[in-house]
């Protein structure tokens, strides 16, 4: 459905590279007045090129109500949502006071706004979980099997369930809830773009999941249409076909490790030392059980068909392609490694134990690692 473009336009979290492009990009187009970015924190440097005609305030969600109703904006779009805990700035209790209770106070903000036509949120695929009981293809109707373990999955059950109670209090709103598949491009720097640029990439072990993309560039597409036009409702965003976890690291050029699915919880410290960036409960699921969503609703009503998972995939090889090549030198720094982490983890299992010691002097053994 098309519609006259909002004139007045709040992006949240511009500080964040999806964010700014978002902004940029509706900045761009001469059908909207003003574009405005709230956000509690500065972009770095590299970003502020993009921001040049987006007004912004440094704001929390907490301000949100107040700088929404003044600034008499038509559309919000919510962005302000990460995946990954980062301790720098409070780990996993900042992430999701961004993330839910952020969400709460933008809707809050977007209930009172008289002006207000058109609501965007970004969601995500995480939103189906991850469980064996999975079908092998999602749709928007489909109900999560199980609680999801991660805590960005759970995240997002909460943000749908406040954008469901804003629809009923808010009908005459357009709003527009965008499950994104893992977004992946030449340029995109996300957990999981960190994870295939690693020299050696953890698997689990004795699974191949199925994986799905979606091109940033689609995404941005789709973010801008949902905008400018009206599309109502909750719509799967990602790219047809499905790349296997090997597949896409043999296509990356990568020294695959696969690990116990238990190992990669607990093995931080030995994935660290291999040079791997730690990996989330959100992602083991995602890796154990894969995830493939149905778009059939989406090219229906945007009339838009994003590049395939396969193509933008080929797309981030192409961009990381001096770093890829699987030279020997390589292959035998990885193969040192691993083999010097399982002689540690072999050795650790060889040594007395707590529990042993405590046994023979009387103790306790507390303090054991039972994991």
């Amino acid at each position: 459905m098309v519609t006259s473009p909002p004139s007045v336009v709040v992006v949240t979290g511009v500080s964040r590279y999806l964010g700014a492009r978002v902004a940029a990009r509706l900045a761009a187009d001469p059908r909207i007045d003003r574009v405005v970015g709230l956000d509690p924190h500065d972009p770095p440097a590299r970003l502020l090129g993009l921001l040049e005609g987006v007004e912004r305030i440094r704001a929390d969600a907490r301000a949100a109500t107040e700088a929404i109703s003044e600034l008499g904006a038509e559309a919000v779009v919510h962005l302000a949502v990460t995946g990954v805990p980062d301790a720098q700035h409070g780990g996993r209790a900042a992430m999701k006071e961004q993330n839910v209770i952020g969400t709460m106070q933008v809707l809050a903000a977007a209930q009172g706004a008289s002006r207000l036509r058109k609501l965007v949120v970004r969601s995500s695929t995480a939103a189906y979980g991850a469980s064996f009981r999975d079908p092998a293809v999602f749709t928007e109707d489909t109900e999560p099997r199980a609680v999801p373990r991660g805590p960005f999955a759970r995240d997002i059950l909460d943000i749908e369930g406040y954008v469901r109670g804003f629809r009923r209090r808010r009908p005459e709103v357009a709003a527009t809830v965008l499950r994104f598949a893992p977004m992946i491009s030449s340029s995109a720097e996300t957990s999981l773009t960190r994870y295939f640029t690693q020299p050696v990439v953890p698997t689990v072990l004795g699974r191949d999941a199925r994986l799905q993309f979606v091109h940033l560039e689609d995404a941005l597409e789709i973010l801008h249409r949902s905008v400018t036009e009206d599309h109502p409702g909750t719509f799967n965003v990602a790219g047809a076909g499905v790349l296997m976890l090997a597949q896409a690291v043999r296509r990356a050029g990568r020294v695959a490790l696969p690990l116990p699915e238990s190992a990669l919880s607990t093995g931080a410290a030995l994935l660290r030392n291999l040079g791997v960036e730690q990996i989330g409960l959100d992602q083991i699921d995602l890796f154990v059980h894969g995830r493939v969503v149905d778009t059939t609703q989406l090219i229906r009503e945007f009339g838009f068909t994003p590049r395939s998972t396969a193509e933008a995939f080929e797309d981030f090889i192409k961009a990381h392609a001096a770093g890829s090549t699987v030279t020997a030198d390589r292959l035998a720094a990885a193969e040192r490694a691993i083999l010097d982490g399982i002689r540690k983890v072999r050795a650790a299992a060889d040594s007395p134990t707590p529990t042993t010691a405590g046994a023979a002097t009387g103790g306790s053994g507390a303090g054991v690692d039972r994991s």
